[in-house]
């Protein structure tokens, strides 16, 4: 693994002519929505997920009132000081270690550098030893000099994604099943993967034409 976040590390540590599968963390590989709500509960609060943000759904146990988006940004700052205690997606460790042995696997993840070592931890724990990437806004830039394949579970990211790298495949894919709902398949997305299962297939397919 590479010691630096961002896009040249990584690229260092990539094998020449290898795939390259670009992975999100947040709703993908990492429960964020499921840790922020239990952070947020032992503090009296609780996340309401009637739709797919947070700003607006921060919400006060005693009375359902919401939180102020200033306080939301607070308290999300104050989660992400220590991102190392993150649950795995169901199904994505085990998709992820098949992969491995047919594709280089990068973690692009919208957070600061200061973050990253967290989060980094987080994934070594969970056993998966992966280079990181921390990026911020859009992700179709960074996918210009990454990816074979890209998997997230934001709209917007994926159809960076298809302006920036038109000829990767991108996954549209919603880890917590409370979230899925709230949110249709993205229209820049290849493949709505419900779980990881269904990626997996999907890429391995597209490994399996290209003969590799």
């Amino acid at each position: 693994m590479t010691g630096g976040f961002d896009i040249a590390a990584a690229l260092a540590g990539l094998t020449p002519r290898r795939p390259l599968l670009v992975v999100d963390a947040d709703e993908v590989i990492l429960r964020f929505v499921d840790g922020f709500d239990r952070f947020l509960r032992g503090g009296g609060l609780f996340l309401d997920l009637s739709s797919y943000r947070l700003h607006g759904n921060v919400k006060r146990q005693a009375d359902g009132a919401s939180v102020l988006d200033v306080e939301v940004t607070a308290l999300l700052e104050e989660f992400r000081r220590e991102l190392d205690s993150l649950e795995l997606v169901d199904g994505a460790q085990e998709a992820l270690r098949a992969l491995e042995a047919r594709v280089d696997i990068v973690v692009l993840t919208n957070i600061s550098s200061a973050q990253a070592a967290a989060r980094q931890r987080n994934l070594a724990a969970l056993g998966l030893d992966i280079s990181l990437v921390a990026n911020s806004g859009v992700k179709g830039p960074a996918l210009r000099a990454l990816a074979a394949f890209f998997v997230d579970d934001i709209p917007q990211n994926l159809a960076s994604a298809a302006e920036a790298a038109p000829d990767i495949w991108r996954i549209h894919l919603i880890g917590d099943d409370r979230l899925k709902p709230l949110l249709p398949p993205a229209a820049h997305a290849h493949l709505r993967a419900e779980r990881w299962s269904d990626a997996y297939r999907f890429i391995d397919e597209k490994l399996s034409e290209a003969g590799l």
